[in-house]
């Protein structure tokens, strides 16, 4: 199939940009892939298990920061498409196992069920693992147009931003924190940049690092995507106390009930928000070289500390 994803994408060009509007047809782009991207085969449940999570909605920020950084490099949505899709299978999966009864124990993701209340936890962690493998699966058969060597380095540091070293190092110092009152502000930026941000930074530099982009440019969009992902964890936090349900998608308050430390129970929550615009405003500083080019990354780190869930 010839994808369309690059015609499309030309109507979302802008002189000034229209972030609603941009954020909308990217994320139809991404969720018209996503779909096609795993279809139903035998074992028809574990599949199904898998597409209810993956195709439950959100923002889906991560694909669509891979999608940017990609075209500001000089790249095609085409060609980023898969590594976008296997993001998003990656940030589902760490939302399926986040929402099992033995970590946060969630009960709606999304404004849908967790997929452990729908389908049972055996098979919630078996999709969980479903879609973290075929993510992989789907970087390397499915990405065209691409020199092999940055490929494979898109991989390692899918694997990274995934393991010890990034997402599950950080759920970890995540669990071993809750009930704790002195954590602290050092160990709380620790569990962030692994938990949340790593993935983000990976969301980021992936998409240059399959154009064969520069150091400089991969060091700024690195410290960009580093910048946001801090912000997004506190405004994350802002919101759990700030939001309801409805809004949220997921259950509000939780974070006091389960006695975790955030950002507003360490600053308070006009300190969190100072603190968010700054971390904004240094992500923005690091793409002024990149002039208009960057127009949609600036307008998505602003958004980030205007968000309301």
């Amino acid at each position: 199939m010839v994808r369309t994803y690059d015609k499309i994408a030309r109507t979302a060009k802008h002189s000034s940009l229209d972030l609603k509007t941009y954020l909308k047809q990217q994320k139809d782009l991404v969720d018209r892939a996503l779909d096609l991207s795993l279809p139903i085969n035998r074992p028809e449940k574990i599949y199904e298990a898998m597409r209810y999570s993956l195709l439950a909605g959100g923002k889906r920020l991560r694909p669509i920061l891979c999608l940017a950084t990609c075209e500001l490099t000089g790249g095609t949505i085409e060609m980023a498409m898969p590594t976008a899709c296997a993001l998003e299978m990656i940030h589902t999966m760490s939302l399926i196992h986040d929402d099992l009864p033995a970590m946060d124990n969630d009960d709606y993701r999304r404004g849908k069920l967790t997929n452990h209340k729908v389908y049972g936890e055996d098979i919630a962690i078996l999709a969980g693992d479903g879609l973290l493998a075929y993510a992989f699966e789907y970087v390397a058969s499915e990405t065209k147009n691409v020199p092999p060597q940055q490929v494979l380095k898109v991989v390692a540091l899918l694997s990274r931003a995934l393991g010890a070293a990034g997402l599950v190092g950080g759920q970890v110092i995540d669990l071993e924190s809750e009930g704790q009152s002195d954590v602290s502000v050092e160990t709380l930026n620790f569990i962030h940049t692994h938990k949340t941000g790593a993935l983000l930074e990976a969301s980021v530099i992936s998409g240059a690092i399959l154009t064969g982009a520069s150091d400089e440019e991969v060091h700024r969009l690195s410290k960009y995507a580093e910048n946001i992902g801090l912000a997004f964890q506190i405004v994350d936090d802002i919101l759990d106390i700030t939001s309801t349900q409805e809004e949220l998608g997921k259950t509000a308050g939780k974070d006091l009930r389960s006695q975790k430390a955030t950002f507003p129970s360490i600053w308070g929550l006009e300190e969190s928000k100072a603190q968010a615009k700054q971390l904004v405003e240094a992500a923005i500083a690091e793409l002024e070289p990149f002039g208009d080019k960057a127009e949609p990354m600036v307008a998505i780190a602003k958004f980030i500390t205007t968000r309301t869930h």
